[in-house]
């Protein structure tokens, strides 16, 4: 089996990053990728918008250099979460879960990257990872955990 995507889009707005309760950085992005057809009644290509998540040292670089309008090269994996919703209906989420992002555009001349949290005043701190538990947790109560059936990890706070 086989899992990889590989993607050439442009970001659609900054980047959203933040901290896991475990400490760990994660940076959600959405990039604007056109297909090679056109629409045969217009003539223009279509876009696709394919919402991205970058975990630990790329959500760094994410944060620190990659900004809306950004020509970037994704690979990862496609992932598909689903649940069940408050009104019983079943909804799904799919997302690349990038390995490797790259800017292959430069910022435009005059345009200076600030980043999303400046060096010298880093933001909150983390969240510290909670204690680990020798304990295996029991995998009925995991398996009951509330799911908030309107989540979107792509949508504004």
């Amino acid at each position: 089996m086989l899992n990889r995507v590989i993607l050439i889009g442009r970001l659609v707005r900054d980047p959203d990053c933040s901290y896991t309760v475990n400490g760990i950085h994660v940076c959600k992005l959405r990039i604007a990728v056109d297909r090679r057809s056109r629409n045969p009644e217009t003539n223009e290509r279509e876009t696709d918008f394919i919402d991205i998540v970058v975990w630990r040292q790329t959500a760094d670089f994410v944060r620190d250099y990659v900004r809306k309008g950004r020509l970037v090269a994704v690979e990862g994996r496609l992932q598909v979460r689903s649940w069940t919703a408050q009104d019983g209906t079943k909804r799904w989420s799919t997302e690349v879960v990038a390995d490797n992002l790259q800017a292959l555009d430069r910022p435009r001349e005059g345009e200076e990257i600030q980043p999303l949290s400046p060096p010298d005043d880093p933001g909150p701190e983390p969240p510290p990872a909670p204690a680990r538990s020798t304990t295996p947790a029991p995998a009925a109560a995991a398996a009951t955990a509330p799911i908030d059936d309107e989540y979107d990890p792509f949508a504004d706070p």
